[in-house]
């Protein structure tokens, strides 16, 4: 009985892991513009705030947000950055940021009308949000006015869960503020941009969310089959280690 469990484990195993590997690349494929409402896809709105500064406070630290425009956003997500990627040593560690839960690079208008965002490359660091093209043509294509990195505020649990959901291909839809804020204890500050139109370092948009929606989720059926794929394989390795030792030993004898 144990030989065949094990024979099972080890064919759910290798199973799962040959339709993981290619699955995960094709997860995020971003869809044609077909599949967005392209009528809802227009530069963000933006008007003067009402809201005064308030404090609010995350895993034990207090921010301090100074609010400056009321703000909502429709657009794309192409890549994005968790701030609790092991790979960042500073939203967590070294700033004590624990508000800018994600980074969302976001493209909209004729970006995504005329598909040029699905010839291009995007990925995201840990503050930044880096974009290419494979020639000339497609960069002339290309409206950088027409993308924004938005660092994303939220101390809403409801929200952070929505906001985690969000993946490359998915049409979003998120208002709030465009804020400064700060973290009096260790004198942490980011500002945010007001602009479409500049780049470089601070031209990323900071938003405190006060409502977030994914409007399209893309390329569900493929991600629901990566994550039965991914979990198959995980618990059948599991499997495998449980039955190595429980399995009796069975020495040899000459």
């Amino acid at each position: 009985m144990l030989i065949l469990l094990q024979n099972i484990f080890r064919a759910l195993f290798v199973l799962g892991l040959l339709a993981a590997i290619p699955l995960y690349f094709f997860k995020d494929a971003l869809p044609s513009a077909t599949f967005y409402d392209l009528d809802s896809l227009g530069d963000p709105q933006q008007r003067p705030t009402r809201q005064s500064g308030f404090e609010t406070r995350v895993n034990g630290e207090s921010y301090l947000i100074d609010p400056k425009f009321d703000y909502r956003l429709d657009g794309v997500v192409v890549s994005y950055h968790d701030a609790d990627d092991f790979s960042d040593i500073w939203h967590h560690g070294n700033w004590r940021d624990f508000i800018n839960l994600r980074d969302l690079c976001v493209v909209w208008g004729s970006n995504v009308e005329t598909g040029v965002y699905r010839q291009m490359d995007f990925h995201n660091d840990s503050w930044t949000c880096w974009f290419s093209w494979p020639n000339r043509e497609i960069g002339e294509r290309f409206q950088k006015t027409q993308l924004s990195n938005n660092h994303l505020l939220i101390d809403d649990e409801a929200l952070k869960q929505q906001l985690m959901q969000a993946e490359p291909g998915d049409q979003i839809r998120l208002t709030g503020m465009l804020a400064e804020y700060r973290n009096p204890a260790n004198g942490f500050f980011r500002s945010t941009s007001t602009t479409r139109n500049d780049t470089g370092n601070g031209a990323c948009e900071t938003i405190y969310v006060t409502d977030f929606e994914i409007v399209r989720k893309a390329n569900p059926n493929l991600r629901l089959s990566y994550s039965i794929a991914k979990w198959t394989a995980v618990l059948s390795l599991i499997g495998i280690a449980i039955l190595f030792f429980v399995s009796p030993y069975r020495g040899r004898y000459a």
